[in-house]
């Protein structure tokens, strides 16, 4: 996700001084053009990013994302005048930097770059916001949204483009989508309009049986979401981030 972009634009800013080619700090991994081996080398400067994206670049003002922020979903669950909806507010996303790349495919002959990545364990902490009427109980309420999303895999695809500014290349993510899918799913509520326990029983009962439902609901709003976030976060670093730093061209490759 944002990973796939991470890799090209975790570089060159400190404070006011341009990192060269020839001195790049530790979280770059560089990759040199007419290596046969340059998607594996991609794939393993992508990986070494990881305990920095976890903890935050301050090099590049690159916060941690750990959590990984969202603003809202809102679900309509049930049908009906009185159906079921739900808000998720100010949501905590956690475990998005233990991540793995199995493949990855750069542009070609105007084609997108394809990438899929899984995560193991993705965990959201939101504020939950209720409406409706779920079976036969009114489900008004506010409350704290748990969920944990196991064995998440992430396709990536997407188009980007060279920018020339000043002389000096730059990359740019003209367009991501994001499609998820997810073996394992657990979904609870807790703290429910004055911890009311028999309509947060029937929520977190609704939620184990129609865990899946819900998250196909999800979805759509998720991947835009996403998309137009790791887009953002990518860009915002690659506008600083010459190419031929972190993808060293054949003509500045020393013997």
């Amino acid at each position: 996700m944002i990973f796939l972009v991470m890799v090209f634009g975790a570089a060159l800013v400190n404070g006011n001084e341009i990192i060269s080619a020839e001195n790049p700090p530790p979280y770059v991994k560089q990759c040199y053009e007419g290596d046969p081996k340059v998607i594996d080398c991609f794939i393993s400067a992508l990986h070494h990013l990881k305990p920095y994206l976890a903890n935050g670049i301050k090099e590049i003002e690159l916060p941690s994302v750990e959590p990984f922020l969202m603003d809202e979903l809102s679900l309509s669950l049930t049908g009906g005048p009185n159906g079921y909806k739900i808000s998720l507010k100010e949501m905590n996303i956690y475990g998005a930097s233990n991540f793995s790349m199995s493949r990855l495919k750069l542009s070609e002959n105007g084609k997108p770059f394809e990438a899929k990545i899984n995560i193991p364990s993705l965990k959201i902490n939101a504020r939950y916001q209720s409406s409706g009427v779920l079976i036969i109980l009114p489900a008004s309420g506010n409350g704290t949204f748990l969920g944990q999303f196991d064995d998440l895999d992430c396709m990536l695809k997407g188009k980007a483009s060279v920018n020339e500014i000043n002389g000096q290349k730059y990359l740019n993510v003209d367009a991501l989508h994001v499609d998820l899918t997810v073996k394992k799913m657990r979904m609870m509520v807790k703290n429910i309009f004055k911890n009311n326990r028999i309509l947060t029983e029937a929520i977190n009962l609704f939620l184990r049986e129609n865990g899946h439902e819900v998250f196909k609901v999800m979805l759509p709003q998720l991947r835009k979401k996403l998309a137009a976030l790791f887009m953002s976060i990518s860009n915002k670093l690659l506008m600083h981030v010459p190419l031929d730093a972190f993808y060293i061209p054949a003509s500045k490759q020393h013997a």
